[in-house]
């Protein structure tokens, strides 16, 4: 593969193929030797289209030989999260319920990727119907954070950020509903974007909250993620939420390398109790490289950002009770107890008492008495209430400032089973990300380096207002490129040996 390795960068594998110096099947192959020689450790992977994907690279090697015109992510393998539909592919969205469902159609995030000529290598591992913070909610068992296996790899998209860091595949998909892309890319090391809500087709994904769900790209450097956010976004007349505006320019913004004059703001709700101390000495570094690259520095205050998790925990599970209704055994999905001697009621009963797991039972409980008669008011007329003024809060504050910055996650990667008793401490991981679902405006995760405790990845978030989502890919790219520089190296060549280093 010439200088092209699986730890190039999504660019430099692009440049590589343009070029002639290596092919999209020898980049399809390097991949699959390292899920082979990776995967039992990290199991990042539901299932893998190892025929289809080097069918899909083959065609992209015979176009470019045929001197056709390509897009510039064509040829370059990725990791595909298990909630979004690709044709004749299983995909489960992590539950039992889906075991063994092909879709007869392509999500439009899919559809775009074969467009571009990018090589879906599998599906990835995620919690149940997208509802976790830690891809320990998974039917399929659990994924591992390559950075230590004990540890989680975030969630629900720990599979797809695990593949990442495992150097598994250069790019990935994920989705986020309160901060699914983010906090798995904070925990990895690796970069995480939830685009502005309508920004990428919803079409074909697997509901979990509707108002909130939210396709992005996932990669391991700013300018390659923000390749594959050009590469996805843009309208579908088969989204009713799809903004029929033009695509941010993220790419230039991404390699613009320039903030000088810019307003940062840094929201003080989202630095207080409960935060790691390395996780905020990580965060004040990357401000002062800020503020050496030019950037302004304000403190901004966003109050009702404290009833956000409160909130969000109202509006998810609501939004989700009313979607999985659908999965009643009659018509699509598993069927328990169909004998002949049992009622439908009953078939249904036994179908999502064994096809749901604990959470999403959870999460549908919840949301059903939220919604029930008496206390629809009280409960999730009132969230929306609070969702209104987080939005007026981040409306207020853009006012003022460019982006809005916050570590992305309160802490390092925790131990795998540590939460799993105490579901508030798995929902409190997500404390800094959710407002920005509620509001809908854009976010992205991206390391700013090891926390001095563990050894382990932090998370830098930048939050950008609705459809300026090059704003968070200019402030972005130019803090990677100061760190890189001040360490005189990548996050992830400190990873460990299973990585692939």
């Amino acid at each position: 593969m010439s200088d092209v390795t699986i730890h190039s960068t999504a660019a430099q594998m692009s440049e590589a193929l343009i070029a002639g110096s290596t092919t999209s099947v020898a980049l399809t192959n390097a991949h699959f030797a390292q899920i082979e020689a990776v995967e039992p450790a990290v199991h990042a992977f539901l299932h893998l289209d190892k025929d289809g994907a080097l069918s899909q690279a083959a065609e992209v090697d015979a176009k470019r030989a045929r001197g056709e015109k390509l897009a510039p992510l064509a040829g370059v393998p990725l990791a595909l999260k298990d909630v979004l539909a690709q044709q004749g592919v299983p995909t489960t969205a992590g539950s039992k319920m889906l075991e063994g469902w092909r879709p007869p159609y392509d999500a439009t995030v899919v559809k775009k990727l074969k467009d571009a000529g990018v090589v879906i290598l599998g599906k990835t591992n995620m919690d149940e119907f997208a509802m976790g913070s830690s891809t320990e909610n998974s039917a399929y068992g659990n994924t591992h954070n390559p950075w230590d296996l004990t540890r989680i790899p975030g969630g629900s998209g720990g599979g797809s950020a695990a593949a990442l860091a495992a150097f598994q595949a250069p790019l990935a998909i994920g989705t986020d509903t309160g901060g699914s892309i983010r906090q798995p890319a904070a925990v990895t090391g690796t970069v995480g974007v939830k685009p502005t809500y309508g920004g990428v087709s919803r079409y074909g994904l697997i509901a979990f909250s509707s108002s909130l769900d939210q396709a992005g790209p996932c990669a391991r450097t700013v300018l390659d993620t923000a390749l594959l956010h050009e590469a996805i976004a843009g309208y579908d007349q088969m989204d009713s939420t799809s903004i029929n505006a033009p695509v941010p320019q993220v790419v230039a913004a991404a390699k613009k390398l320039d903030i000088k004059g810019l307003k940062i703001g840094v929201v003080k709700e989202l630095l207080g109790e409960g935060f790691q101390a390395g996780v905020r000495q990580r965060f004040e570094e990357a401000l002062e490289e800020l503020v050496k690259a030019g950037a302004q520095i304000v403190e901004v205050s966003c109050p009702n950002f404290d009833y956000g998790l409160a909130a969000y925990y109202l509006i998810a599970p609501s939004e989700a009770s009313s979607n999985l209704a659908r999965f009643d055994s009659m018509r699509y999905g598993i069927r328990i107890g169909d004998d002949g001697t049992r009622s439908a009621a009953e078939v249904m009963s036994l179908t999502r008492h064994e096809g749901f797991g604990a959470e999403v039972k959870r999460r549908i409980i919840l949301g059903t008495y939220a919604l029930s008669s008496g206390y629809y008011d009280a409960y999730y007329g009132s969230a929306q209430k609070v969702r209104t003024l987080v939005k007026r809060d981040f409306d207020a504050a853009f006012a003022n400032v460019d982006v809005l910055v916050s570590p992305t996650c309160p802490t390092t990667a925790f131990k795998l089973g540590e939460n799993t008793d105490d579901p508030l401490a798995m929902y409190l991981n997500d404390i800094a990300t959710i407002p920005v679902n509620l509001a809908g405006i854009g976010g992205m995760s991206l390391p700013c380096g090891l926390a001095p405790e563990d050894g382990l990845p932090v998370g830098f978030q930048i939050m950008s207002p609705g459809m300026r989502d090059d704003l968070m890919y200019q402030v972005g790219g130019t803090l990677e490129a100061a760190l890189v520089s001040k360490w005189g190296h990548t996050l992830l060549s400190q990873a460990p040996a299973l990585a692939g280093n």
